[in-house]
This record gives C-alpha cells, sequence and structure tokens, in this order.
C-alpha cells in the first residue's frame, strides 16, 4: 500500500511542477521545475525501496519534501498534507493486517 501512495504522489507532484513550469512563464529560473521532477523521481525510488530496511524512513522524507514543496507552489502544502495523511493511514492499517496475518499463521501453526 505505501508503494502505491508513493507512486500516485510521484505523479501528482510531477504534474504540479508542470503548473509550477507555467507559473514561472517568461522567467528564466527553473529552480521549482527542477526540484519537484527530482522529488517525483525520488518519490517512484522510495516506492521501490519501501520493502527494504529504511524504505519508510525514505518515504518519510519524501513526505517532509512534498509539503516543503509548498514554498514553491503554494497548492503542494495540500498536496502534501492529503499523501501525507494517506502514508499515515497505510502505515497503521498495513501494521494491523500484519499483525492479523501473524495471528492466522500461528493459528494454522497450532491446528
Amino acid at each position: 500500500m505505501l508503494a502505491t501512495v508513493l507512486g500516485g504522489q510521484s505523479v501528482v507532484i510531477f504534474l504540479g511542477a508542470l503548473v509550477a513550469r507555467g507559473f514561472a512563464g517568461n522567467d528564466s529560473s527553473a529552480t521549482p521545475f527542477v526540484v519537484m521532477c527530482v522529488l517525483a523521481v525520488a518519490c517512484a525510488v522510495a516506492a521501490g525501496l519501501v520493502r527494504r530496511p529504511g524504505g519508510v524512513a525514505i518515504g518519510w522524507a519524501v513526505q517532509l519534501a512534498t509539503v516543503l514543496c509548498g514554498f514553491l507552489v503554494t497548492s503542494m502544502f495540500v498536496v502534501g498534507l492529503i499523501f501525507g495523511a494517506l502514508w499515515l493511514l497505510c502505515l497503521r492499517v498495513g501494521r494491523r493486517v500484519d499483525a492479523e496475518d501473524a495471528e492466522r499463521a500461528r493459528a494454522a501453526g497450532g491446528a
């Protein structure tokens, strides 16, 4: 579930990068576009690493970076909060599902 959140977040951040580029207009500064494109790639990489040691920590860093992108494009504050809430929900539900799976495995082993 966490990888799905990060994958969707990657797409939304890339679309936000396009919005940032559109806001820049004729301004020669492409910094918001580049930063957000790098963050979109980081989300995709984090989605692949989420099952490895430290993967969840990388996911947290991506969540924080998404919220901080709100200083580049204001709407990213909302996007960061939405995906942060999804991230927390998936962590919570995932732990519960893992605990239920472990309980079922113990019950099946004892039967």
